[in-house]
């Protein structure tokens, strides 16, 4: 009846009495689960070779802002002053032209609280004697023409009357030579009338008669002679006052010219100061302004730099920090010297940032939890520090928006995504040390495309223009 049923069978109990060797070199069974397992494994691991795997450049940075306006800055005091209250307190929201503090003066030529006021008043008195100079150059001008006028007419009054002088000489001396024939006729007479009155042809009478025409010829000559040399004098004197009227009113002349000239230069002068009385007071007025600090732009005052009442500033030196409002929150990055030509401008990068519990696979992106996306805006094109290179990071409009409680200066983690490989030629090129491999990249994604260039100068001419 043994070795009928299965369950009475002494087949193997022989095999093991009998046969003890043979038990010792067959395989256990936890052999061929290992064994099983093993191939397994194996099996995942060859298949896993040929799965994609993302190549990355990992680098360390900090949250900051792509503007240079929306990063933090300090605010500083464009004079020297005298801290005489504070207006804010850290930590406090404040809109462009809040007043931070009030500065009191600590020069000693400004100590005046009235010097805006007579400065306004030197620039007025100023202004009166600019305007007196004016008016007298008009009328130095007037007198120059009035006097040019007047010569003409003097010069025009002496001509004539040397004119009529040469005519009157002319009639005199025309007198004068017809008297003088009738002098000699009148001689001529007398000589034959004492002939005659020899002879006795003539009375007496007629040859007295001639004796007297010949003193009154000789009379009339001698006095157009003298007509003839006081006319010869009188053109002369005019001759004289001719040129003694040209003397004359070229030296009025050019002593209202020298007027108008002084008068000119102290013009000259007098608008040289009012001009510099003129930039005095509207420096003084902008000071005046700048006793006041106010905020640049609207944020949150972070650190005040001074403290106390009473404490002195320089110029230019910084007061408060103030962290804008709503800034454009990116990413520095710093990279390495040999990682910098792997990247270009538009890649994608993923980022961890501190404080944000996330769990990254560098290699397979699409799977990592807490992360957030983003692209490179900017590569710096000189080193930045330790002989790295800065890029930024930009949120990325096609992933998660990044969380609103970050806050610029908190530590960042970034991979920057490159191509595509197998996870074997991943190991095998990280196992012979050789370089990420990289597509052809066209120049206008490594340094920025032409239309993005545009699009952000049209930005920024916007803002100005705003």
């Amino acid at each position: 009846m043994l070795g009928i049923s299965p369950q009475n069978n002494i087949d193997e109990k022989i095999y093991k009495e009998k046969l003890s060797s043979a038990v010792v070199l067959q395989t256990p069974k936890a052999a061929k689960l290992l064994a099983y397992w093993l191939m397994g494994l194996f099996l995942t691991f060859f298949v896993v070779l040929f799965l994609p795997w993302q190549q990355n450049i990992r680098a360390d940075g900090e949250v900051t802002a792509l503007r240079p306006q929306d990063r933090p800055q300090t605010v500083e005091s464009a004079i020297a002053g005298r801290i005489i209250r504070w207006r804010v307190v850290e930590g406090q929201f404040v809109r462009k032209g809040d007043t931070i503090l009030h500065l009191a003066e600590v020069k000693e030529k400004f100590f005046d609280p009235n010097l805006l006021v007579r400065l306004e008043e030197q620039v007025n008195a100023k202004g009166d004697g600019i305007k007196a100079y004016k008016a007298k150059m008009l009328a130095l001008t007037n007198q120059v023409a009035a006097l040019e006028s007047g010569l003409e007419l003097s010069l025009s009054k002496a001509r004539n009357k040397l004119l009529q002088n040469q005519f009157k000489l002319i009639s005199d001396s025309t007198d004068w030579e017809a008297e003088k024939i009738n002098l000699k006729i009148a001689k001529d007479q007398l000589v034959r009338a004492e002939e005659m009155y020899q002879k006795g042809l003539v009375p007496l009478t007629t040859l007295e008669s001639r004796r007297l025409k010949v003193q009154e010829a000789n009379a009339k000559t001698i006095s157009l002679e003298n007509k003839v040399l006081s006319a010869r004098n009188e053109i002369l004197n005019a001759r004289i006052e001719l040129n003694s009227l040209q003397a004359d009113y070229a030296d009025k002349i050019s002593k209202a010219q020298s007027d108008y000239s002084s008068a000119r230069s102290s013009l000259a002068e007098g608008e040289g100061d009012y001009s510099k009385l003129t930039l005095e007071y509207a420096n003084m007025r902008i000071r005046n302004e700048q006793y006041h600090l106010i905020a640049p732009q609207d944020g949150y005052v972070v650190r005040a730099l001074k403290a106390g009442i009473g404490e002195t500033i320089k110029e230019g030196e910084a007061v408060a920090t103030i962290m804008p409002d709503n800034p454009y929150t990116a990413v520095a990055l710093y990279v390495k010297p040999m990682d910098v030509p792997l990247l270009s401008i538009g890649r994608k990068v993923r980022l961890q940032f501190e404080g944000w519990p996330a769990l990254q696979f560098s290699g397979w992106p699409s799977v990592s939890v807490g992360t957030f996306g983003g692209r490179i805006e900017v590569i710096d094109a000189v080193d930045s520090k330790a002989g790295k290179y800065r890029i930024l990071v930009s949120p990325d409009p096609e992933d998660d928006t990044w969380p609103i409680q970050l806050r610029q200066g908190s530590g960042a983690l970034g991979w920057a995504m490159l191509d595509d490989v197998p996870i074997w030629f991943e190991i095998w090129r990280q196992l012979n040390g050789f370089p990420p491999s990289l597509k052809d990249q066209p120049d206008d994604l490594i340094y920025g495309s032409k239309e993005k260039k545009d699009k952000q100068d049209k930005e920024s001419k916007d803002e100005e223009t705003y």
